[in-house]
């Protein structure tokens, strides 16, 4: 019934909350349905009016308004951690778009606040950890078959983006008005799913372009290195100007590995015993057929290929499905709020270190000479407020 639905408030008319509407006006989220819509652009209330819901011009009326239960805040990075405190403040739930800050300064008032009202959900809009691919490796790395982590890498480079994408407005691609590049616009997900797999890195060094091969302030191209602990470590590269882009993960442990295609194809390959082991025991003469392919493989190793699907919009409803079902007590949010914290640092981590030159920290990160950076920035583009 309808009563029973979590009534959603969607701040921000644009391309995401323009899809969260039609997915919900469409019914594809069963116990969850629009309470209102709010967007500064006047014109937008046609559509509210097409969806038969009130219109406001003002994120604060609409929670005010008794409207919606919840909110989701699908508007420039920067307003996210405003927007979600306010609605707490207010007793509505808060379902916060990707990145949930654009530094952590910022991002940890929101999360910090969000842990005083702990009977609200606060959620992030991490829709790929619904991707059944992406919880399958997360339940495999957990279970510890595969040994423990030795070295990762991701190559996503599939954000292809012409100069006219960075030219429709003036926010866009600038540290004021967006806060990043790549980092903060088009990889948060993988930078997300990396950590929610692999664990929480301890700390990065990395070698970042900016206006590489793109008339922007912000970062175009990263080339990351992390270490985990334990002598583990792992390597993040993307970019923006890569028209055949590529995305590949691959997951090395002591028993096994996983490689990830085009976040579609997996192979898995599981071994016999722990690797080591089997290089202390193996003979040189089956070294020897090894390295000429007389050894048959599966005496040392088996290998599983699974093809996932892809349902467009599938994810998304998910997210949304799992946030209503939270907000009545049936199930945990798979993606808390608290989670963000990860993929916020990373991202000023690898920023610092580039501007630093230096390897940075993630378990005491310095998020004050972050700011003091990113407030260099923002200033000499002499477009926006620097920030606090």
């Amino acid at each position: 019934m309808a009563e029973d639905k979590v009534r959603l408030g969607i701040i921000g008319l644009g391309a995401e909350g323009g899809m969260y509407a039609k997915f919900l006006d469409a019914e594809m989220v069963p116990n969850m349905r629009i309470g209102a819509i709010c967007d500064i652009l006047p014109e937008k209330k046609e559509q509210a009016d097409a969806y038969g819901v009130p219109f406001y011009a003002d994120y604060k009326e609409m929670i005010d308004s008794g409207e919606v239960d919840a909110v989701v805040t699908t508007v420039p990075h920067y307003l996210h951690p405003e927007m979600g405190i306010y609605a707490l403040q207010q007793g509505i739930h808060a379902l916060v778009e990707k990145p949930v800050g654009v530094y952590t300064k910022q991002a940890n008032e929101l999360i910090e606040y969000a842990a005083s009202k702990p009977e609200l959900k606060f959620g992030v809009f991490f829709n790929q950890r619904t991707n059944p691919l992406y919880k399958d490796l997360k339940a495999l790395m957990d279970s510890g078959e595969l040994g423990k982590l030795r070295h990762t890498s991701w190559i996503i480079t599939t954000w292809w983006r012409p100069q006219p994408y960075y030219a429709q407005s003036e926010w866009r691609a600038t540290w004021g008005g967006e806060g990043g590049g790549v980092l903060v616009n088009q990889a948060p997900h993988q930078l997300d799913l990396w950590q929610w797999i692999c664990g929480v890195p301890k700390s990065v060094f990395a070698k970042v372009a900016y206006g590489f091969r793109r008339d922007i302030e912000v970062e175009d191209e990263v080339n990351a290195l992390v270490d985990f602990g334990d002598g583990a470590t792992g390597t993040f590269i993307t970019c923006v100007h890569d028209i055949d882009g590529t995305d590949r993960l691959e997951i090395l442990c002591d028993k096994g590995k996983i490689v990830v295609d085009g976040s579609n194809t997996v192979k898995i390959t599981r071994l016999k015993e722990d690797e080591e082991v089997m290089s202390q025991n193996m003979g040189m003469d089956a070294v020897a057929k090894l390295f000429t392919g007389q050894l048959d493989r599966s005496e040392l190793m088996s290998e599983e290929t699974k093809e996932y699907g892809n349902v467009w919009g599938a994810q998304h409803c998910e997210v949304m499905r799992n946030f209503a079902a939270a907000v009545h007590g049936e199930e945990e949010l798979l993606a808390p709020g608290a989670d963000g914290i990860h993929g916020v640092r990373l991202a000023n981590a690898i920023h610092l270190s580039s501007w630093t030159g230096q390897e940075v920290s993630l378990e005491d990160f310095d998020e004050d000479a972050y700011l003091a950076q990113l407030n260099e920035r923002i200033s000499a583009e002499g477009k926006f407020e620097t920030r606090s």
